[in-house]
């Protein structure tokens, strides 16, 4: 598998140069600077391009370009969207850039409700409490129908058991600050928001309005609608993507679940099946993503593996654990639901090119002094990419396939 590595441009505090030491051979990023609904350009494609590869490594996958609200949820300016997401795709290709990992989730892109929960060992991993987001919704969004949903919320088969997450809620409504209520904000929709999905940013005045009205876009839009918008969406695009040899990889939803009244369409196995098969096209694909789908205790993430592996276009590899409780947090790359070194097995038998990247790692060892974006430390994510290299070898040499080793004398 290609090590890969998300960077977050020329103002990301961890560099190229650095990236380089620890054997990374292709970077995922994006053109963070270019507003939201703006065609790429060629000339800012190739400016990136070119300084990405002026330090050994090549720009391997786009994440992401941002599949903007009015395509989600049908617009009257979607089509519109449409013209200009498809010359940003055209726009790629000339600049040998043809792998494309976007999501169609709602509003939010991933939710945490801890951006630093301190894991036994010292270390600190992003976390999400249930009781805590119940809270949000409910006391700081007043979203309406909040209460309601979280009266009748119910755990996956094995997690959960008697636990009343409502009056959890309500318990921490008792306790809760402005000070926390101002944290949990910035968690969920600020920390997590700003840096991926450009709906939001730091120092926006009233997110928390801001985010209502997104919400507000979506009234009426239900998991049908949802789907229909999507495949609207892909079968206008699958011609460019035939024409021009791109890989669209669709991320699972994180985490894997129904929130906020917003419906997800990407969380199970039924959910990926459904999108492959609506749009067969070969330019269709996955973004595997193991830790989304390991948050999900339906999903048995080894063998969605096995099916999908021949239209997966892109491997996250991380994992997460669930306590039981319900409540579920990243896990060691070693560990948790997800099996990674199974994993491995199956994709690289599928493809042994396939890029990979780590994600989501631990904070540690000075990394939280450092300002990185929620979940992108370097240390923790370097930690993770050496396990994983190791993984990659054991596997490569089990399966009779050359490992490239990172080396210092390339």
């Amino acid at each position: 598998m290609e090590r890969t590595w998300r960077w977050f441009g020329k103002n990301d505090r961890i560099t190229l140069a650095m990236l380089k030491q620890i054997g990374v051979e292709g970077i995922v990023t994006a053109l963070h600077d270019v507003p939201l609904g703006e065609v790429w350009t060629r000339e800012k494609i190739s400016e990136l391009r070119e300084y990405i590869e002026s330090f050994g490594m090549r720009w391997s996958v786009v994440e992401s370009l941002p599949v903007v609200e009015t395509i989600k949820y049908g617009g009257p300016d979607r089509d519109e969207q449409i013209e200009v997401y498809k010359q940003s795709l055209r726009n790629l290709s000339a600049e040998g850039i043809h792998t494309i990992c976007y999501n169609f989730m709602p509003v939010l892109d991933w939710a945490r409700t801890d951006l630093r929960h301190e894991n036994p060992n010292g270390s600190t991993n992003l976390y999400f409490n249930y009781a805590e987001f119940a809270y949000f919704d409910i006391y700081i969004l007043k979203r309406e129908g909040a209460r309601e949903e979280w009266a009748s919320f119910r755990f996956p088969q094995g997690y959960g058991e008697g636990r009343d997450v409502l009056s959890e809620a309500d318990a921490l409504a008792k306790t809760m600050t402005p000070e926390k209520d101002h944290d949990l904000v910035e968690s969920i929709v600020i920390k997590t928001q700003g840096f991926v999905s450009g709906n939001f940013k730091e120092g926006d005045e009233a997110p928390v309005q801001k985010f209502r009205d997104f919400l507000s876009l979506y009234k009426g839009i239900d998991k049908a609608k949802l789907r229909a918008n999507m495949k609207y969406f892909l079968d206008a695009i699958m011609p460019t993507c035939e024409e021009c040899g791109m890989n669209m990889c669709v991320h699972p939803d994180d985490p894997p679940i129904e929130i906020l009244g917003l419906p997800r369409i990407v969380r199970t196995e039924e959910d990926i099946r459904w999108l492959l098969e609506a749009v067969p096209n070969r330019h269709n694909g996955l973004t595997f993503c193991a830790g989304s789908l390991s948050a999900g205790a339906y999903n048995n993430v080894v063998e969605m593996a096995r099916e999908f592996a021949p239209r997966t276009h892109f491997v996250h590899l991380r994992s997460c654990h669930i306590f039981p409780n319900g409540d579920f947090t990243e896990a060691s790359h070693l560990g948790g639901r997800a099996d990674i070194i199974e994993l491995v097995r199956i994709f690289e038998k599928e493809n042994p090119s396939l890029p990979m990247r780590v994600d989501h790692g631990m904070t540690m060892l000075g990394d939280e002094e450092k300002g990185y974006n929620a979940g992108y430390s370097f240390l923790g994510r370097m930690f993770a990419l050496g396990q994983v290299q190791g993984i990659i070898a054991t596997v490569d040499r089990e399966l009779g396939i050359e490992y490239k080793q990172p080396g210092f004398f390339d």
